[in-house]
């Protein structure tokens, strides 16, 4: 997890409060861009920015320049300082393969370790208690969007799979551009979002969180970012670690184990809806079986 060095000055920070005032519209749109998604911008290039923005990389760089800083790679240098170094994924996972001998037995402590870490976390009495807020909410959903992008977003698809068996509909908000906003059209009001989200505060987490604002959506969150932006926004935080990271890759089968107990916990306070939805399951599946004539 990233964490700002307090004893640092936010230059940027400082220079988009001077200074933003006199951008003209659409310089001030990148720059709001980059002070509310730092982490993003730190693996973005300006033809990325640019396309989430609907603009040209060239107003990128006049946005970054008007500020007072060089270019890009001025501006990630200063951002670097504030927040401290980052890792890429490529990164990660060269630094894991190089904590890990050869010997397999390595890698399986490492898998474990994450998962036992992670369990005992989820155990604590504060996880508990937010994960029997987040079953009480899901008990009075009239459907339940589960969001995640990335490898989260297969995350997402299987969990909606097996809230829908258990009888409380579900939908899966795992997409991005014009596919994400065709999913997110479907959210109405009464209906609970899940969200697996970490720590940069990127587009498609802040869309779908003011649309469940507008709604009147609760927002569970999943998140090893337990002081992001994502948290202070939502209705219930439950703390997941993702192994211990430090810079190693992340474990999404951390994720997994918090999100198949809160759907077997679902299942149990509704067991006849459930105990139904299974039965009925299992009918649709014998008459679909080879040999099956329909009535």
């Amino acid at each position: 997890m990233i964490r700002k060095d307090k004893s640092r000055v936010d230059l940027y920070g400082e220079r988009f409060r001077a200074r933003g005032h006199q951008l003209t519209p659409r310089l001030l749109l990148v720059a709001s861009y980059i002070n509310d998604n730092r982490e993003a911008v730190m693996e973005q290039t300006a033809m990325e920015i640019a396309a989430l923005l609907k603009t040209s990389d060239a107003t990128v760089v006049r946005a970054i320049q008007a500020l007072g800083f060089a270019g890009l790679r001025d501006l990630k240098q200063t951002l670097e300082h504030w927040l401290g170094p980052t890792l890429s994924s490529s990164e990660k996972i060269t630094t894991t393969v190089k904590a890990l001998t050869s010997d397999v037995n390595s890698s399986i402590d490492f898998v474990l370790e994450g998962h036992q870490h992670t369990c005992e976390v989820l155990s604590e009495p504060a996880n508990r208690y937010a994960l029997a807020q987040a079953v009480a909410l899901l008990g009075e959903a009239r459907q339940v969007a589960i969001f995640g992008i990335g490898a989260s977003g297969i995350l997402a698809e299987y969990t909606a799979r097996l809230f829908s068996r258990i009888g409380l509909p579900a939908t899966a908000l795992n997409r991005t551009g014009i596919n994400l906003a065709e999913q997110l059209i479907e959210l109405q009001r009464g209906d609970v979002l899940v969200m697996m989200a970490q720590k940069s505060a990127h587009r498609e987490g802040q869309t779908t969180l003011r649309e469940a604002r507008r709604l009147g959506i609760p927002t569970i969150l999943l998140t090893n970012a337990v002081d992001s932006r994502f948290s202070k926004e939502a209705s219930v935080v439950i703390h997941v670690p993702r192994g211990n990271e430090k810079g190693k890759i992340p474990l999404h089968g951390t994720v997994m184990l918090c999100l198949e107990m809160i759907v077997l916990s679902v299942a149990s306070t509704a067991p006849q809806r459930t105990i139904k939805s299974m039965k009925r399951i299992n009918e649709f599946h014998r008459g679909l079986k080879p040999g099956k004539k329909s009535a």
